[in-house]
């Protein structure tokens, strides 16, 4: 059993203190995850991969809300989970009209650059994946790990304890079908 196996076990059992043990054997990994997720994000976003990594830790180890991990992978696609729903939930807030909705922010210095925060795609995509979702669980699930968390088919794949063959066969049908969900 790994340290983060056992760590999640202490949180799991109520133990305040492993939450704070648990962050720096973890931290480098949420960061990487973090960053290349966020490096798929429009130019002008304004998370920071420090953010995300912070308010999915927060999110993931709350110890006055039990939570049951099966182990270091559970936890990591946990973590995916969390960083996509709180990507969505500030590109649903950047839309809302008083924070701007569908104005275009502009550089003060110069006026004539308009940056674009196109945040409707990253929606529509969170919208195609809940569907796909309650369709096939596993599928949504393996994009999730690829396109949120940043993980390769083969990561993914172990994570979901699935071979590679079946990796890229759901792979293969959920690109295909989100494509044209979203295109609809």
């Amino acid at each position: 059993m790994s340290d983060v196996t056992r760590i999640l076990t202490a949180i799991e059992e109520g133990d305040s203190q492993a939450a704070e043990r648990l962050l720096p054997l973890v931290y480098d990994e949420l960061r990487r995850l973090a960053s290349q997720r966020l490096a798929h994000e429009s130019p002008g976003h304004t998370l920071q991969p420090t953010a995300l990594v912070h308010e999915a830790y927060i999110r993931l180890v709350d110890v006055e809300k039990a939570q049951h991990w099966d182990g270091r992978r559970h936890f990591f696609a946990a973590a995916a989970e969390a960083m996509r729903r709180i990507l969505v939930e500030n590109a649903r807030r950047k839309q809302r009209k008083k924070h701007g909705g569908d104005h275009q922010r502009r550089d003060l210095l110069e006026n004539d650059a308009a940056v674009d925060e196109d945040v409707s795609e990253l929606l529509a995509l969170d919208e195609a994946l809940a569907e796909l979702a309650a369709k096939a669980p596993e599928k949504a699930e393996l994009v999730k790990l690829r396109y949120f968390a940043g993980l390769t088919q083969d990561q993914a794949a172990e994570t979901l304890g699935i071979s590679r063959a079946t990796a890229a066969r759901y792979w293969t049908y959920a690109r295909t079908w989100l494509y044209r969900r979203i295109q609809e």
